[in-house]
């Protein structure tokens, strides 16, 4: 049985699982076959499943992350589960819970297995942000017999671009805030509220009631947190364990189609880091780049994300409209397969494009300084 998310006037616009008021989505749990107890929201009663897996700034969850997105997959045909993957929301928090924490990577791709197996999903989309970007990716590699398309939103692809040729805040040429610096997370919704100002671009998607559920939420899992950390250190020191997420040479080879999404103002990863995956070279990829867009796209242009998404998973591809508003990727040519083509034909890649963003940035941070 599943709780619909109605709001407790006591408690600052949260329900009693401290979780925020979204209409269309409901609280469910279910047993893990390691025994561990797993929450996830969920919305839509019929159609394909889908599965979203949110970041990993702290604090992060289900809601958190997809509570734009989710409920409008609902209202059109889909079932759409977000889980609170291990160290967030409300992830179970003992030995069994700990377990997939310790493993590092690897033992998020057993939980989104696990979860996936414990809803009765043998084949669904998955999509993720940030971490959760990776974390599709790298469950893709392992099981790409279950996954019917992926949905990425500005995260890493793993190995298959140098981690050390990532390029940071301060060295992004299209990001508003070049100076930009990861908040601490002192246990302050005030610290909250900061660290989420950093990351969306849009400031009014910051709720604050959203500061209230991932304060709450941090804190519940400020133990796990630890352990996360440290187990992903562990697991960089560990050639055998770190091949079983590599994506070099793998990705590339899968036929599971995908579109990926990146905001060009993304300050806490700059845009040039999509470049360089892109650069790669997929078939079954299509790179888009939206413009006013942080790094948390679902949040800071729902009504963009929402519809791509929705297009993707109903009908295989984008339509053109949509593509042109999302940014489809002029650094190479379009994939017919994923976007589909207009009249006339696509345009001629042009690699140069986006520096009309450098330019906008640089006009912007001078009307800023004039005034």
């Amino acid at each position: 049985m599943g709780m619909e998310l109605t709001v407790d006037p006591t408690s600052r616009g949260l329900t009693e699982e401290e979780i925020i008021h979204i209409s269309g989505l409901s609280s469910h749990w279910v047993r893990l076959a390691n025994g561990s107890l797993a929450h996830y929201v969920v919305s839509g009663d019929t159609g394909p499943k889908v599965i979203l897996l949110h970041g990993g700034i702290v604090g992060s969850s289900g809601t958190a992350g997809w509570r734009f997105m989710a409920p409008f997959l609902g209202a059109h045909g889909f079932r759409v589960y977000c889980p609170d993957q291990p160290g967030f929301g409300w992830a179970d928090t003992g030995p069994t819970g700990r377990r997939y924490l310790e493993m590092g990577p690897v033992g998020v791709v057993e939980f989104i297995n696990d979860f996936a197996n414990a809803i009765g999903a043998d084949q669904f989309f998955l999509g993720g942000n940030s971490m959760g970007c990776i974390n599709t990716v790298n469950y893709t590699v392992a099981h790409p017999e279950r996954v019917k398309g992926m949905f990425l939103i500005a995260g890493g692809f793993g190995d298959i671009v140098d981690p050390a040729k990532r390029i940071p805040p301060k060295d992004g040429r299209f990001t508003p805030n070049p100076a930009y610096q990861t908040i601490p997370f002192d246990g302050t919704e005030k610290s909250m509220r900061d660290l989420m100002m950093g990351i969306i671009y849009k400031a009014s998607a910051v709720w604050p009631e959203l500061a209230t559920m991932r304060t709450k939420a941090a804190n519940r899992q400020a133990e796990a947190t630890k352990i996360r950390m440290a187990a992903a250190e562990r697991f960089q020191k560990e050639p055998n364990l770190v091949q079983l997420v590599s994506t070099k040479h793998r990705l590339k080879q899968l036929t599971v189609p995908g579109i990926y999404l990146y905001g060009v103002q993304d300050v806490l990863l700059p845009v040039e880091n999509g470049f360089m995956q892109e650069d790669v070279g997929f078939d079954h990829i299509q790179f888009f780049y939206p413009d006013e867009c942080g790094h948390q796209g679902q949040t800071d242009q729902p009504e963009m994300f929402n519809q791509a998404a929705l297009e993707f998973f109903r009908d295989g591809k984008v339509s053109w409209k949509t593509a042109q508003w999302a940014g489809v990727s002029r650094r190479k040519p379009i994939n017919p397969n994923l976007v589909q083509e207009p009249g006339g034909g696509f345009r001629k890649p042009d690699p140069n494009f986006y520096e009309q963003f450098t330019r906008e940035a640089k006009a912007k941070k001078a009307a800023t300084s004039a005034g």
